[in-house]
């Protein structure tokens, strides 16, 4: 499992990237949702890795 936590705003960034974070369930800075490790993911957080703090538990 990866646990993901918005660092940064999402104002200003390009809509792909909004639209991932987004999909990934988060919302608000500080926000942190637990996910599955797998190729979808992987690939989501390629898109979003400058916003977000990645952590595997």
């Amino acid at each position: 499992m990866y646990k993901i936590t918005l660092i940064r705003s999402i104002y200003g960034i390009k809509e792909n990237q909004r639209a991932t974070i987004k999909a990934l369930g988060l919302s608000k800075i500080g926000h942190t949702v637990e996910k599955p490790v797998n190729d979808q993911i992987k690939g989501m957080l390629r898109v979003v890795n400058h916003l977000v703090k990645v952590e595997e538990i």
